[in-house]
């Protein structure tokens, strides 16, 4: 298979992935989620050759992306953006205003989270397994667990929080 096949497969089957993990850590907002998501792909093709398999590609993508999304809020405030008349593809999620709300809490809630918490809590409502998100942190499946059950807790209570 060819490095072009072979990102072709990795961007086909990871975009809307790494598109919703960018998502989480921009608050909902789509157009920065979607310049970071290409950021991310065009990363990714340049280091593709470079990948070593010590690690499930998926992985790897997390990291790249988790690293990009981080690199973005710190330096958002003195970050010059060029737009480009090219969309990349994006995907649409439609949601009723309730639920909108709903989500833009529970975002909210999330950017308040400790960067570790936020990279896990984000993975898992990815549906990233869990042996994947211990493997990207560095701790334990059983660690992972506790830390997912007590940042799930702590949402709840913003959330709750929130609409008092």
């Amino acid at each position: 298979m060819s490095i072009k096949e072979q990102f072709n497969n990795i961007y086909n089957s990871h975009y809307p992935k790494v598109f919703r993990l960018c998502k989480g850590y921009f608050c909902g907002d789509t157009a920065l989620a979607s310049d970071a998501t290409q950021e991310i792909f065009i990363k990714i093709w340049e280091k593709l050759d470079t990948f070593r398999n010590e690690s499930s590609v998926s992985t790897w993508i997390y990291r790249i992306t988790v690293n990009t999304c981080l690199l973005y809020l710190r330096k958002s405030s003195s970050k010059k953006e060029i737009r480009t008349h090219i969309q990349p593809q994006v995907v649409s999620e439609s949601y009723s205003n309730e639920k909108e709300e709903q989500l833009q809490q529970m975002y909210e809630c999330i950017q308040k989270l400790e960067e570790t918490n936020k990279m896990i809590i984000l993975m898992t409502l990815d549906s990233v397994e869990y042996s994947e998100i211990a493997e990207v942190i560095g701790i334990t499946e059983e660690a992972l667990r506790v830390r997912i059950h007590r940042i799930k807790k702590s949402l709840t209570q913003c959330v709750q929080n929130e609409n008092i």
